[in-house]
């Protein structure tokens, strides 16, 4: 074995403790780890330094993967309603806090040089992990968290550009700036022309056969991600904007929510990773004399930000709720900011305390911030009637809810007997979801009469969380399966689903275990096919001792039973659509 798999090792061990004691603790686990880093890190023990560059490439390739996800929540008409929002408040903000920042930095002693580097490192805050703890706490698809990203994506744009520049100045025999943002302009056309392509021609082809194989969606979800944040960098953007639009190009697709459902465990083990390293990498050269003054950059940060977001977005008419939720997300510095006084270091433009200072403001920024966006809710209920002069007397912009808000049922299931299901409700004006595991059914369900279906199998438990079970009445698997829907039974319950469970039974036994284990009604197709022949024959069937219900019969939707059992000859026994 090699010492830098001992080191990984040594490192895991150690974040597992931690991660341990901060949950022993009810702290956050992103604090914990940058905690972590900084005792593996050249300040502490120097133990990150035997495995220095897999950290590192496993911190670049989380990083992918955590932005990816975020791009594969936000579809097109997310961006379009909520562009010009992110694209004022992320640009207002950078140049209020650069100017307030330059401002306090000189009134702290600071040379104009050094001012401006520590004022436009106090505009950025991190993305990866605002992302994270909005992730956590269900928030990335709320209003207030898409303007969020939204901003922040702004600010890592502007980041570039301004690193663009600083070495630009640097080197004199280098192209001038102009024709330097010429390039980018053209190159970043081309790159977003290549994703168009893609999106429109290749990935609907490519997607479905893919998804045959789940293990093999995961791989080629990663690679995209990947491929497109390396081929991003290469371009003289960030990876962080390639693996973004990587996200936004699967959007619209409905396999996102299958794919955003494998890969939020790799995602989480590697952002481990880059906490780790941020950790590490804060240098806290002269740190010390520079207390006072990171204590008062650090106030600006998490109160001014803020506060900034709350003036700009009150007067595009948002209310005060909106206003301060988002504006809690740039309350702390960005590792940007960190890269930032780096390279201002390495040109000879700054010092080793100026260095020192920025990373003292990151490690109160960021420590801080994060409790403050795990308790927003509290805080903003103590706070709201302070911030109603944030506010106009009668807001323009109203709190939208998410885009599944008016869904009544969750369809498990588009083979014969959920295919009759599915046309029923669509006829009857029944707002539905409906999941398949099918890529071929997947995509020719999508194409007709443009109902909503998601790739995603009945047995993972991580894609029912994704499901808007928040305003679902119901859901009804037409999945005949046992074990496969008694799985699903118990995947409701553990998520806290309140809404009535329909399940389907090809026999009576099965019936009957399903009832027992808590379905509110039970789908036999057999049983209802039957009792509608001998109706059509003129005779009444006869009553069933059976305590199950069946769908039609106590369904708020409206729909009897007549409706939706198909006759008997079109339901296979052997049907499943677990995807198995």
């Amino acid at each position: 074995m090699h010492d830098e798999f001992f080191a990984l090792a040594a490192i895991l061990a150690i974040a597992a403790v931690a991660g341990l004691i901060a949950r022993k603790l009810h702290q956050p686990l992103i604090v914990a780890f940058i905690a972590v880093g900084i005792g593996v890190g050249p300040v502490g023990i120097g133990l990150v330094e035997g495995a220095s560059s897999e950290v590192s490439l496993l911190a670049e390739v989380g990083i992918a993967v955590l932005l990816f996800l975020v791009g594969l929540k936000l579809d097109l008409r997310i961006i379009r309603t909520s562009g010009p929002v992110a694209l004022a408040t992320g640009l207002g903000q950078v140049l209020f806090t650069s100017i307030g920042g330059f401002g306090l930095a000189l009134a702290l002693g600071l040379s104009p040089v050094t001012a401006v580097y520590v004022a436009v490192a106090l505009t950025f805050s991190s993305t990866i992990i605002i992302v994270k703890l909005l992730g956590d706490k269900r928030e990335l698809e709320q209003q207030h968290g898409r303007i969020a990203i939204g901003f922040l994506i702004v600010q890592d744009i502007v980041v570039i550009l301004v690193m663009i520049a600083l070495t630009s100045f640097s080197n004199d025999s280098g192209d001038p700036v102009a024709i330097q943002a010429a390039m980018l302009v053209v190159t970043g056309g081309g790159f977003l022309g290549g994703i168009v392509v893609a999106t429109r021609w290749i990935l609907p082809r490519v997607l479905p056969y893919v998804a045959r194989t789940p293990e093999l969606l995961v791989l080629f979800s990663v690679a995209w991600a990947v491929a497109l944040a390396a081929l991003s960098d290469w371009l003289g953007f960030s990876g962080e904007v390639g693996a973004f639009v990587a996200g936004v190009a699967l959007a619209s697709t409905p396999y996102r929510e299958a794919i955003g459902a494998r890969l939020i465990s790799l995602r989480d083990f590697l952002l481990l990773f880059f906490f780790i390293e941020l950790g590490a990498a804060l240098a806290f050269d002269d740190a010390g004399s520079q207390l006072a003054r990171a204590m008062v950059l650090s106030v600006f940060v998490l109160i001014g930000n803020p506060i900034i977001v709350l003036i700009i977005m009150g007067a595009m008419g948002y209310r005060r709720r909106t206003s301060f939720l988002a504006g809690l997300t740039v309350a702390q510095i960005s590792e940007f900011s960190l890269i930032l006084v780096a390279l201002g270091f390495s040109l000879g433009h700054i010092d080793s305390s100026t260095v020192g200072l920025v990373t003292l403001v990151g490690l109160i920024t960021i420590g801080l911030s994060t409790y403050l966006i795990l308790y927003s809710g509290p805080i903003f209920d103590r706070l709201s009637p302070l911030l109603k002069v944030f506010e106009r007397a009668h807001p323009t912009q109203a709190d939208t809810e998410d885009e599944d808000d008016d869904v009544e049922v969750i369809l498990y299931g588009l083979g014969r007997y959920g295919s009759m299901v599915a046309t029923e409700m669509t006829e009857q004006g029944v707002s539905f979801v409906a999941v398949e595991s099918d890529p071929q059914l997947v995509a020719a369900r999508s194409r007709l009469n443009g109902d909503r279906v998601l790739y995603g199998d009945a047995e993972d438990m991580e894609f029912v969380e994704s499901l808007p079970l928040d305003s679902a009445h119901w859901v009804v698997s037409t999945i005949p399966t046992l074990d496969i829907n008694l799985t699903l039974l118990r995947g409701l319950e553990a998520v806290g689903f309140t809404g009535r469970v329909a399940l389907t039974a090809h026999t009576a036994d099965h019936a009957r275990v399903l009832a027992d284990a808590g379905a509110d009604a039970v789908l036999q197709p057999f049983t209802d096919a039957a009792d509608r022949v001998l109706a059509i024959l003129g005779h009444e069937p006869a009553p069933s001792d059976d305590s199950t219900a069946t769908f039609g019969a106590v369904s708020s939707s409206g729909l009897p039973v007549t409706d939706v059992a198909p006759d008997a000859d079109q339901e296979r026994p052997d049907e499943t659509t677990s995807g198995r």
